[in-house]
């Protein structure tokens, strides 16, 4: 692209807007909600939320990052058990073992286990980006999961990504249990970029067991309120990327409106408003991140609430220059750039 030249000879001099999707349907809950339970309306909404979001997109001209459970991305029960990997974890909570869950045949059957149609919708919409959240929603910090286990996990996502004519570049740890432990296992398979945690104690990747209640109330406060800083990042330079692998943070979580809007929703888009006008103003980097079920019901809602940001989003890009980028796009500029002298 046209930027990538333009922009060869230094740090970049924008700022960028980055969104990432994480598309699970059932698999990265099942440990917690039925598919048929109270949820199931957020599950089934993914399959209208998806198209509203793409239109939404390419209307608007906004790159995304969506990060697939590779199971999605199968035809069938038999095409999901045959890219399985030989190897597979032993979670000592078996809750989260994903190989249990029943399942249907394919996605007309089972539309909370799959979906490879919403991803050929995907993949051919305007500068979006499927990358992978792991092939079987892989809790990377959880007891019974190791660095083995994981490689064959991520090849059997590459592997089944490939076969659609998808080349994984980036990724979302699930749950955003980051682990550094497993960053060098990205780069020998190929991977340029990881969604990084936002900076803050109350963000620190953990198990599930240790994200606290105080956690969750801090960064329920934080979301609204500034406790912790505009959660903005700097480009990395590439000097500090000697891997090649290339860490993308998180701002904010965009959580959902449920039916009129009310005082706190208000207060949440001038949180995330004040932090894309700092990004834009100091060349730094904005990402916002949510999953399609969180607009599976109160879509319209949800959907106004979104354009809003975007809205807002083209203010700063006329002013200030600020793009719309998805994640590998950041790691390519970042890689590709000289550091200052």
């Amino acid at each position: 692209m046209t930027f990538f030249c333009e922009q060869r000879k230094r740090i970049p001099d924008f700022g960028a807007f980055v969104i990432s999707l994480d598309l699970e349907l059932h698999w990265g809950w099942r440990d917690e909600k039925a598919c048929q339970g109270d949820y199931s309306a957020n599950f089934l909404g993914v399959w209208e939320a998806v198209p509203k979001l793409l239109s939404c997109f390419g209307e608007m001209e906004i790159a995304a990052t969506w990060a697939v459970v590779g199971f999605l991305f199968a035809e069938s029960r038999m095409e999901l058990k045959g890219n399985s990997p030989r190897k597979k974890p032993t979670y000592r909570n078996s809750i989260l073992n994903p190989y249990l869950e029943d399942i249907g045949e394919n996605e007309k059957e089972d539309p909370f286990h799959f979906c490879p149609s919403l991803l050929r919708y995907i993949k051919t919409s305007f500068r979006q980006e499927i990358g992978s959240q792991t092939f079987s929603h892989y809790y990377c910090l959880e007891e019974g999961q190791d660095a083995v286990t994981f490689r064959d996990d991520l090849e059997s996502a590459i592997r089944i990504a490939r076969a659609r004519g998808i080349r994984l570049r980036s990724i979302v740890f699930p749950r955003n249990q980051y682990n550094p432990d497993y960053l060098e296992i990205l780069v020998e398979l190929g991977f340029r970029c990881y969604r990084d945690n936002t900076n803050g104690w109350m963000y620190r990747a953990s198990k599930m067991s240790r994200n606290t209640v105080t956690m969750r109330v801090f960064r329920f406060v934080d979301a609204h309120f500034n406790l912790s800083g505009q959660h903005t990042s700097r480009w990395p330079r590439k000097s500090e990327l000697g891997t090649g692998l290339c860490p993308v943070p998180t701002s904010f979580f965009l959580r959902p409106v449920s039916g009129s809007r009310n005082i706190l929703a208000w207060f949440r888009l001038r949180r995330i408003k004040k932090s894309m006008l700092h990004a834009a103003k100091e060349n730094e980097i904005f990402h916002l991140w949510w999953h399609p079920h969180n607009f599976g019901v109160n879509l319209d809602q949800n959907i106004s609430y979104l354009r809003e940001i975007l809205e807002y989003f083209q203010k700063l890009r006329n002013k200030y220059g600020m793009r719309s980028l998805n994640m590998t796009e950041i790691a390519e500029l970042a890689l590709r750039q000289k550091d200052e002298e």
